[in-house]
This record gives structure tokens, sequence and C-alpha cells, in this order.
């Protein structure tokens, strides 16, 4: 048995179904079913067997939730691929996947062909499998093959793969499943991209696990999302605090009929309050989710029943997880007092593609230790106070300050360089970059703002270059961020 069962069973119950709608196209489960069958015996045309590898470059489309399925029938495993990253990152990724091949949409046709993969349009891979001979399941499959591997970076800027199994998703799902109170009535709604863990595992499969519906948008877009909410009617969706903010400032929020919607989900950063308070004041219940790439992501969440009783809360474990906040000796603090979020259960990553130490220092007795400082309040629920390694969330994507800062180091005209994040009331963060110049070095800031051209994404380039004497610092060297933030924000610099 393996994750392609959730559509065999969902065809020979209710073939005629509607599973997805995406751009005025309706899919049955039948056709779901189908297709993934046609596009795994395509892969296994061209030789993609369990263990191996494929990469996918593109939008949001019901094609990368069936070549997922497709990946789970051969025992392969999904790199889903940010479109949002520059060449150089992708190539950083490909190289560490080794993808025995690459599926990429017709937009992504001349970056994937700079890329150095075996590489194959995804229309014209899926004319072919048209042809294709339908693979049966496999009766030695298993849910324990990893299926996908989703790369996130870490402290030194270098992306790392979470290796999530097919059991991790299927057990994910459930803790959805209660979560949201879901079940095959649902219609779920999901614009953001499914590149990232949110996107994809927070609702989108878990409806379909549980039979519901889905409404797939290739990209977000505010006016779009307004029109599907008052038409479509659907009862779920998940958005990430940029995209409350870009609804809520819309023209067409005031008049928008919020009615169909049981709860909205929103997570990937703390939440402000004032986004909450406005959803919660057209009666609508705002869910918060906590987690990481590395538990694929639900670990923490609200329920609808806690939403409006707990604001600022990201709730409490899910049911098949666990959660501690230990101290620096890893010693369970009292409740009120800060210390890391640890998380363990089923639905954690086995580990970092190729990485044993990094997974060694992750991966605790089984705990998986998030980086994350947080408490628990006297009545059980948790707050994320402050979050992993200093990592700047904009618009719902990690910027690891390391990263820049590596690009910055390279000219030798700057002798120190620090990242932090500065508070922007579109994006909720943004990057801005603190430098100290060498002596007698000539320095602009736009010089500084081209070292990142072609580099690395757009949304990860500092959106201010600040020159300072100095960078503040403690006894052992290292540069005091939350100083050099609060001096940022006082203008002391």
């Amino acid at each position: 048995m393996d994750l392609s069962s959730w559509l065999e069973r969902r065809a020979d119950r209710t073939p005629g179904d509607l599973a997805i709608r995406f751009e005025g196209t309706d899919y049955s489960w039948a056709a779901l079913h189908r297709e993934m069958r046609r596009m795994a015996g395509a892969l296994a045309a061209l030789g993609i067997g369990r263990g191996d590898r494929v990469a996918h470059l593109g939008y949001n489309n019901p094609l990368f939730l069936v070549l997922l399925f497709a990946c789970a029938r051969l025992g392969a495993m999904l790199v889903p691929l940010n479109w949002r990253l520059a060449i150089p990152e992708h190539r950083i990724i490909l190289a560490d996947a080794e993808p025995a091949l690459l599926l990429y949409e017709d937009a992504f046709a001349e970056p994937a062909s700079r890329l150095g993969a075996r590489a194959l349009a995804l229309n014209a891979f899926v004319a072919a499998a048209a042809h294709a001979r339908e693979r049966e399941a496999d009766a030695s499959s298993s849910l324990e093959a990893p299926v996908l591997v989703v790369y996130t970076s870490g402290t030194t800027g270098r992306p790392k793969g979470a290796v999530l199994t097919q059991s991790a998703l299927s057990w994910n799902a459930v803790n959805s499943t209660l979560m949201h109170d879901l079940t095959g009535e649902d219609h779920v709604l999901t614009t953001l991209p499914m590149f990232h863990v949110g996107g994809l595992n927070i609702q989108t499969l878990p409806a379909l696990h549980a039979g519901a519906r889905v409404s797939l948008h290739r990209r977000f877009d505010p006016a779009a999302t307004l029109a599907a909410i008052a038409q479509a009617r659907p009862s779920l969706t998940v958005l990430v605090p940029t995209q409350l903010a870009a609804l809520i400032e819309h023209p067409a929020w005031p008049a928008t009929n919020l009615s169909s919607l049981r709860a909205i989900t929103t997570g990937s950063t703390i939440v402000p309050r004032p986004l909450i308070e406005a959803i919660h004041a057209r009666g609508v219940p705002v869910i918060q989710v906590y987690g990481a790439t590395e538990t694929a992501p639900i670990a923490i969440h609200q329920t609808r029943r806690e939403a409006f009783a707990s604001v600022g809360s990201c709730g409490r474990p899910a049911l098949h997880c666990e959660a501690r906040i230990v101290d620096a000796d890893g010693h369970e603090v009292p409740r009120g007092e800060r210390g890391e979020i640890l998380i363990r259960g089923p639905n954690v990553m086995t580990g970092y593609w190729r990485n044993p130490t990094a997974t060694a220092a992750a991966l605790v007795d089984g705990w998986f230790h998030t980086g994350d400082i947080g408490h628990v309040d006297a009545r059980g629920d948790y707050y994320i106070d402050e979050r992993k390694n200093d990592v700047i969330i904009s618009g719902g994507e990690s910027i690891y300050p390391a990263e820049i800062e590596a690009i910055l180091l390279e000219d030798v005209r700057i002798a120190e360089a620090a990242v932090v994040a500065r508070e922007d009331s579109r994006w909720g963060e943004v990057p801005v970059a603190v430098i100290v110049r060498r002596a007698g070095a000539d320095l602009a800031a736009a010089e500084v703002l081209a070292l990142f051209r072609d580099r690395i994404a757009r949304f990860k380039h500092p959106r201010a270059i600040v020159f300072a004497a100095s960078l503040p610092k403690n006894a052992l060297g290292k540069v005091l961020r939350h100083e050099l933030r609060r001096a940022l924000s006082a203008g002391e610099v």
C-alpha cells in the first residue's frame, strides 16, 4: 500500500465526484486516478524507480499533485523547486538532490534549460503519458518510503532537503483532519504555492485524503481570491499574514461575502494580532498553526472552537504529535517560562537528504529541535516568542541572513556585514543590510545591491543598505542582532 491508494479508493467509491477545479477545468476522482496511473507508467518508462528523485519547477497545477502520487506509486521522491529562487540557487539544490528527471512548466523553459539537469516539459511529458502503459500498484510498496524532499535553508544559508515519508504525509493529513474538522463535504481553496509544505500539506493533501473538493489557483492574487471566496464559496482556506493583509487592504474586501468560510488558517510567522482581529470582526475564525518544513508541517494548532478565545496563541500539540519546551540543558521548563520548542511525532522528517551532520543536530532521541523560542501559558496554550536562528519571514518566505551576508563579504570593500529584519506594513518583514566598510573603501548602496543581481531570488535582496562604523557585539565577538534591530528601529544607525 502507498499514498496513491488515496486516489484509487476515491475513484472506486465516487469516480464521478469533483476532486479538483483549476482554471475552469474539473478533475474527477476517476480522472485523477487514471492520470496518476499513466504518469507513473511514463516515469517508469523513463527509468524512474524506487529511490529516484523527480524535480518539479512550476506554478500550482493539479498535475503537480498527480506527479506526487505517481512518485509514491513508484517509490520515487518528488523534489518541488521554489520558482522564486534564482538559477544559482536551483543549481545548488539540484546538485544535492541529483534528480533523475526535472519536469518544468512552459513558463520556466528558459531557466530549466540552464540548470544542467535532464529536463522535460511537463506538457510534453503528460502528452506522452497519455499513451503510456498504466502502472498498477506494487504489493511491495510501503508507506514508510520517502516521497517528498523539500529544501529549506539554515543558519549556514545552504539549503537542506527535509525528507518526508508517505507515512509522514498521511499522519499530517490526519492531524489536519482533526484540526479543521475536515470532511468530504468541505471545499478547500488553495492559493499558497505548493512547493511549500504549507500550501501542499496544511489543507490541500488533507482535503484529498478526506475526499473533499479543492479549488486550486495557479498563483495568489487578492482580487481573484476574494472573487473565489464570494462565488465558489469555499469552506476552508490557508492564507499567510501577507496574503491576509493584501485581502484586507483590497477595495473589494468590505463587500465580499465571507459567510461560506468555516475558518481561515494562518501561520508561517508570528501573526500580527490586528490581522486576526480584522478577520474575526467579519465573523470568521482564524486558526493559527505552528510547524516547520521538517514537521510536514502541522505540529501545534488551534481549532475553530479555540480561535476566538486564544488570539495570538498557536494552540496545542496536534493529536498525533508531541511538543516540549526546554532550557539550554534540555530540561523541560515550567509553564510561563521561555525555551526551545521540540517536536516529536510520526509526521516529523526522517532527516536531511545526504546530510547526517545536520540530521544529528536537528533530531535528538526522536525530537526535532526547532530552534524556535516559545512558552506555554497557564491554560496550556503555546506561544511563539522568537523565530528560528534570526530567520526573516517576508511575505511567507524564509530569508536566512547568512546567505545574504556570505554574498556581501565576497566584496573586499566590506569589512563586516549583518542582515536583520525590519518591520514592513506589506510584507511583515524585509531584510536590511548593515555594512561596515573597510578603511579607505569607496562603496555606495547601489553597488552593494548590484552584488545580488542574478545570484539569489529578488525577495531576498536587502530593501535597504545602512552603513555603520561598527556592529554591536558580545564579549565573544558575536553580532547582537537584537541590539542591531533595536538600533535600526530607533534610527541610531
